[in-house]
């Protein structure tokens, strides 16, 4: 062995692994029994030596448990755990990795396929450097489809380098999660079972994890091998349910069940949708939000959300399809998803030195449901806040710390949630509503308005003569909607309308 370097041992049940450090350089340890595949992998740190020891049910030999207190110098870097590999995983590890804390995300499914409609603004292709592949459609055309089926065109106001960018979850998530792999991270294919502060308020966090390591099955089942990880601070990236919410109490909020189909068909439905997203509004798709047919790379992801009427989705979901119509007919269903979206944001985001983003933290806006934009930028947001307060990962941080993430996050886009909210309550209210939303929605101003605010990111000031305008002219809608609903009978719907 060459002078300044040393052996550590590295237990996983029965297996073991040797790594070599070199001064405070990182070795990647590939151990036996934890991983398989690409992703499935263990890096281990060597700064400050071994972080835990992964043994079945055992303590680890080398002990790091002690109480520090917040603002203490450091001897070995702060020890992050990010939970969930998503976009708010991610970027949070790779902000957290680079800036020179000991970092581990744990994901569960590293091909995750979210049901989602993939759909991102143009300012985050920029702000998180996002390579042209990621991108499957430039989307520059939108129909709004009103109840009665009326179709509006949106796009008109776009300049020619304007788009919205449409994605795969399982392509965007596995870029980030790498890119923040190559930062440094250690990444853990396993299932986050729990975490307890054996030593109190001011100690580690150490977490329990099913590991998948090897004995994987033609049906893809996965050996999991149980493993503790003791860090200093925890980052609950782990979705609408998360069990790092659970865990510090921090509180509950209303979910819509998000389902979708990926529909393949044929090459010429496919060029109709080639840059253009669909957006079907009413009763009969959902009671409180949209539907959607939005294009893919091979394919359209045609789906719908409720909060309100649960039970329904399958109904609400057979509706999409119908309205769509002849321009999927014929396509073949290659997958289905469903999953829990948040309503809003949690009233617990911090605890100690726990912190939430992304969907666990409850950032998905009403009214558009867009959460992907929110989830990685909570997470860079919360990362950049631990790296700093942490001066590089050199001093131990505390809730006050985490805070400053929390304080940003809320300035920046309070203001924005709102706004969607009040929309939400206004037009989804009735089909009446929602006819004199899509009609609204015919304005060059409203548009120009609702793309600048959904391309970058910020609620754009209006202009006073417009908006007055705007505001009769949105009155004169709803009022002949219901004019009309009245002549024409009750709103379509069905089934039972339930509380979340």
């Amino acid at each position: 062995m060459q002078c300044g370097t040393r052996a550590t041992s590295v237990k996983v049940g029965s297996a073991s692994a040797t790594k070599k450090v070199a001064g405070s350089r990182k070795a990647v340890v590939m151990c036996p029994g934890l991983y398989q595949g690409n992703h499935q992998r263990v890096s281990v740190s060597s700064r400050g030596g071994v972080l835990s020891s992964w043994a079945s049910g055992g303590r680890r030999e080398v002990g790091v448990r002690a109480v520090i207190q917040d603002g203490a110098k450091l001897d070995r870097p702060l020890r992050v755990a990010i939970i969930g590999g998503g976009p708010a995983g991610a970027c949070a590890a790779e902000e957290c990795a680079k800036n020179g804390c000991e970092t581990y995300m744990i994901e569960r499914k590293m091909d995750n396929c979210k049901p989602c409609g993939g759909a991102i603004p143009l300012c985050m292709i920029d702000e998180f450097d996002l390579p042209p592949e990621i991108i499957d459609r430039q989307v520059n055309r939108m129909k709004m489809i009103s109840p009665s089926n009326r179709e509006v065109d949106i796009g008109s106001t776009l300049k020619p380098n304007e788009y919205i960018g449409m994605t795969r979850r399982e392509v965007l998530d596995d870029y980030l999660r790498q890119r923040a792999e190559k930062y440094g991270t250690n990444v853990i294919n396993g299932l986050f079972m729990g975490m307890e502060q054996k030593e109190g308020e001011k100690g580690p966090w150490t977490l329990s994890i099913n590991n998948y390591g090897e004995g994987a099955t033609s049906k893809g089942d996965k050996a999991r091998e149980k493993m503790e990880l003791e860090v200093d601070v925890v980052v609950g990236a782990d979705g609408a349910t998360s069990r790092v919410a659970k865990i510090i109490d921090a509180g509950d909020y209303d979910y819509a069940i998000a389902y979708q189909e990926r529909i393949r068909i044929d090459q010429e439905r496919m060029k109709f949708y080639e840059n253009l997203a669909e957006m079907y509004v009413g009763d009969d798709v959902s009671p409180d939000f949209y539907g959607w047919v939005f294009p893919k790379y091979d394919h359209v992801g045609v789906g719908t959300g409720t909060v309100i009427n649960k039970p329904a989705i399958k109904q609400y979901q057979d509706a999409i399809r119908d309205r769509a119509g002849d321009k999927i007919t014929g396509g073949k269903i290659i997958k289905i998803e469903a999953h829990p979206i948040p309503e809003h944001p949690r009233p617990k985001r911090i605890e100690g030195r726990v912190a939430l983003v992304g969907d666990a933290a409850g950032y998905v806006t009403k009214c558009s449901g867009e959460g992907i934009y929110f989830a990685a930028k909570s997470g860079r947001m919360c990362g950049e806040a631990i790296a700093q307060r942490s001066n590089q990962g050199q001093r131990m941080i505390g809730e006050r710390d985490l805070r400053v993430y929390l304080n940003k996050w809320d300035r920046k886009y309070w203001p924005t949630y709102k706004v969607l909210d009040i929309l939400q309550k206004v037009f989804y209210r009735s089909n009446a509503a929602r006819e004199a939303f899509v009609e609204m929605c015919q304005s060059e101003y409203v548009q120009r308005m609702t793309f600048d605010s959904y391309l970058y990111k910020t609620v754009v000031p209006g202009n006073p003569i417009n908006d007055i305008k705007l505001l009769f002219g949105t009155i004169a809608s709803i009022l002949r909607a219901n004019a009309l609903r009245v002549t024409n009978g009750p709103s379509v719907t069905f089934g039972e309308r339930k509380e979340a």
